[in-house]
């Protein structure tokens, strides 16, 4: 466990899985940090599973519900953190919906809606936020860090949802790397294979946290900007 700082964070989804295990490992390694996402019981029970490792658990880690698919609300958990500590040195854009793995014609439209909603406009919304924060407060500069997917540079049959938005947060990630570079800002992204269940191996969301935990603990002049994380016995490289 290193010493307490003040760096500020915030973790999108942070209520349950990847969110959860890394919010808990950014506070474990000192930060102080935004828990967010839709249920405001899911995020006090992750904070509760942090203990109080510094004595002061209510000032390092913070619940603030907020949903990402709504410009309006990603402006009032901004304003939080902005009122609170007045900085952010990273964002973590992990919120994410589960998507029925079914054939592309039998997918009703308000599905797809909801995985590009939360995938890529959520992922955008904040991005957007954290650029203006990041690049007003002094020091000035962060970092953002997208969670994609395997599904972007390896297509496998069915979740056609999973695959656009992985694809479409890839290129948000490399339009927000040169737009960061001039305000020191550095944007890096995380591809993960699947985190949980039995069916394809699995890789333990606590090891994708430590991945992410390595990209944000790096000075802001060097960068990540593409990682990805898997079991090893998953099918990736031509699916087989």
């Amino acid at each position: 466990m290193n010493l307490p700082h003040n760096r500020i964070a915030l973790v999108t989804g942070a209520g349950s899985g990847i969110g959860r295990a890394t919010a808990l490992a950014l506070l474990a390694d000192g930060w102080r940090v935004v828990f967010s996402g839709r249920r405001l019981d899911a995020l006090r029970e992750s904070i509760a599973l942090a203990g109080d490792p510094f004595g002061d658990i209510g000032q390092r880690a913070l619940a603030a519900p907020a949903d990402v698919t709504r410009a309006d609300s990603v402006e009032m958990l901004f304003d939080f953190i902005r009122a609170r500590f007045g900085r952010l040195d990273l964002l973590f854009n992990n919120a994410a919906v589960q998507v029925a793995e079914v054939p592309l014609e039998d997918m009703a439209l308000a599905q797809w809606r909801v995985a590009v909603d939360t995938h890529l406009t959520g992922a955008f919304l904040c991005t957007q936020q954290a650029f203006r924060l990041m690049k007003n407060q002094a020091p000035k500069g962060g970092r953002i860090i997208n969670k994609g997917a395997v599904a972007a540079p390896a297509k496998r049959p069915q979740p056609a949802a999973c695959a656009a938005t992985s694809q479409a947060i890839t290129g948000l990630t490399q339009a927000a790397v040169l737009e960061g570079r001039a305000h020191g800002i550095a944007v890096g992204q995380i591809d993960i294979g699947h985190a949980g269940g039995a069916a394809p191996p699995p890789v333990d969301a606590r090891h994708v946290a430590a991945a992410v935990l390595q990209m944000a603990n790096l000075p802001l002049d060097t960068n990540v900007m593409l990682m990805s994380i898997m079991g090893t016995q998953m099918p990736l490289v031509g699916r087989g």
